[in-house]
C-alpha cells in the first residue's frame, strides 16, 4: 500500500465549471443519461422480457446489424413526440452536453406512445446533433445496452434514428443519480448503509463487464453516470465510451483517451493504453466521494483540495486521521471500521501503479463481505491485492460480448478527455 502512496503519477485536472466534472473530450462534449431526474415521478414497473444476465459481444457488427437488433424497440420520432407530449419543458427531467433527457410514457406490452400519465414510465434522451463524434457514441450505446443485460446495468428499452434525430430510451430511475444524492443543494443526506449499498451495486455492474468473455471496458465510471431505482439499487448507464478490452495475451488496448477529469486513470491520460484497471480507479474516486460527500474535482476549494484523490489519499491508511475527511453530512453515523475498510480498498483501487489495483471482482468480494458484517463494525483491514491469491477470479460470461461534461482526454499538453465525455486534459 506503500507503494501506492508513492508511485501515483501527477496530473494537472482543469475544469471549466466547478458545478460538474469536466469530462474530456475534443471538441464535442455529450452527456449521457439523466443524471438530474426527479425522483418525485409517478413511475410504473418495467415489464420486458425477462433474460438472464447477458454479456455476449460477437464480432464487430454493421449499423444496420446493430440497429437490428431484436432486443431493442425502434421507435419514430413523431412515437417519441407524443410519449414525451412534444418534449414539452414540464416533462423535463435533465440537461446537459449531450442533450436533454424527458419523461415520457409508453404501454407495457407493445412499448408504443401511451396518454402522459398511464402505462410505463421511460427517459428518453434527446442528443443534439453532434456530428460523426455523437453518432458514434449513440451507435455504441446501442451496439452495447442492446446486447448485454444485467440488473446492475440500466435497460435500453428503444432508439430512434429518424434523419438527423437521435434518441435513446431507457427504463426510469426515480431516484435519479449517485451525483444528486451526493452534491445537490438540499438533498437528503445518503445514510452509511445506502452509500454501501450503491458501492456494491455499482461494482457488480463493473466486475460483470470486465469478466465477460470478452471485456468490457466501461470507461466513464463517475457519480453522474451511477442511476438508482426507487429502492437505491445502483445501475451503470451512458455506454458511448465504452470499449472492448485486450484479447489474447495483450495487456490493454490503445485509444484516442476519452473520459472525465477526475475520474480518469493517470496512466491512461498519459499513454492512451486502457485497460480495465482504468476502471477501477475511477470506482476508486467515486468510493472518496461516498466517504468524504466532496466531487472529484472541485475548483472553489482552496490548493489541494481542488482535487479529491490528492487532498484525501495522505488520510486513507490512517485510521487517527480519516474522521477528518468524512462527509459531514453523515453526522457522525457510520461504523469506523467499515469506513477505514473502504478507505484501504480506496487507496488501493487509486494506486499509481496500475498493476497494483485489485480486479473489481475483488473490490467487490471485500465490499460485499463489509455489508455482512453489519457495514464492517467487525471486519479486518485486508489488503486484497495480497489476498488475491485466495480470490478465484468470477466465471466468464458465456456470452461475449450526465449532466455532466465529458470525454476525449489527451496526455500531457493535448489531452482528449470529453467533456460531456470529453474534456481536453491540460
Amino acid at each position: 500500500m506503500g507503494n501506492c502512496m508513492d508511485t501515483t503519477a501527477r496530473v494537472d485536472h482543469s475544469m471549466n465549471n466547478a458545478a460538474y466534472p469536466s469530462k474530456v473530450t475534443s471538441k464535442t462534449s455529450l452527456s449521457s443519461v439523466p443524471s438530474t431526474i426527479k425522483s418525485n415521478s409517478t413511475r410504473s414497473t418495467l415489464t420486458l422480457p425477462s433474460m438472464r444476465d447477458r454479456s455476449e459481444l460477437p464480432t464487430p457488427r454493421t449499423e444496420g446489424e446493430i440497429l437490428s437488433s431484436s432486443n431493442l424497440k425502434a421507435f419514430t420520432f413523431n412515437d417519441l413526440k407524443t410519449a414525451t407530449k412534444n418534449f414539452r419543458p414540464d416533462s423535463l427531467l435533465g440537461e446537459g452536453g449531450f442533450g436533454h433527457v424527458y419523461k415520457g410514457w409508453i404501454d407495457e406490452h407493445t412499448l408504443a406512445p401511451s396518454r402522459p400519465g398511464s402505462g410505463l414510465v421511460v427517459a428518453v434522451k434527446k442528443l443534439k446533433p453532434e456530428g460523426f463524434q455523437g453518432h458514434k457514441e449513440w451507435l455504441t450505446e446501442v451496439d452495447y445496452l442492446g446486447q448485454l443485460h444485467h440488473k446492475n446495468l440500466v435497460k435500453l428499452i428503444g432508439y430512434c434514428s429518424d434523419g438527423d434525430n437521435r434518441l435513446l430510451v431507457y427504463e426510469f430511475m426515480p431516484k435519479g443519480s449517485l451525483e444528486n444524492h451526493l452534491f445537490r443543494r438540499g438533498a437528503d443526506p445518503l445514510s452509511w448503509a445506502i452509500r454501501l449499498k450503491v458501492a456494491i451495486g455499482a461494482a457488480r455492474g463493473l466486475s460483470f463487464l470486465h469478466d465477460a468473455e470478452n471485456q468490457v471496458i466501461y470507461r466513464d465510471f463517475k457519480a453522474s453516470n451511477i442511476l438508482l431505482d426507487s429502492e437505491f439499487n445502483a445501475k451503470l448507464s451512458d455506454f458511448g465510451l465504452a470499449k472492448a478490452g485486450p484479447t489474447g495475451d495483450k495487456t490493454h488496448v490503445s485509444t484516442q483517451v476519452m473520459g472525465t477529469h477526475g475520474y480518469a486513470a493517470p496512466e491512461y491520460i498519459a499513454t492512451g493504453r486502457l485497460s480495465a484497471k482504468a476502471d477501477v480507479y475511477s470506482f476508486g474516486v467515486v468510493l472518496l466521494e461516498l466517504l468524504t460527500g466532496r466531487r472529484a474535482l472541485d475548483k472553489s476549494k482552496p490548493g489541494i483540495e481542488q482535487n479529491l484523490v490528492d487532498w484525501a489519499r495522505p488520510h486513507l491508511g490512517d485510521k487517527r486521521r480519516l474522521y477528518r475527511i468524512m462527509d459531514t453530512k453523515l453526522g457522525g453515523q457510520y461504523p469506523k471500521k467499515g469506513a477505514n475498510a473502504i478507505a484501504s480498498i480506496a487507496l488501493q483501487c487509486i494506486c499509481g501503479d496500475a498493476k497494483m489495483r485489485p480486479r473489481m471482482s475483488q473490490v467487490l468480494e471485500e465490499l460485499e463481505q463489509l455489508r455482512d458484517a453489519k457495514y464492517g463494525s467487525a471486519s479486518p483491514l485486508v489488503d486484497i491485492r495480497k489476498a488475491s491469491h485466495a480470490v478465484p477470479r468470477s466465471p466468464r460470461s458465456p456470452m461475449r460480448v450526465q449532466p455532466s461534461p465529458r470525454r476525449s482526454l489527451g496526455a500531457a499538453a493535448a489531452s482528449p478527455l470529453p467533456g460531456y465525455r470529453t474534456a481536453q486534459v491540460h
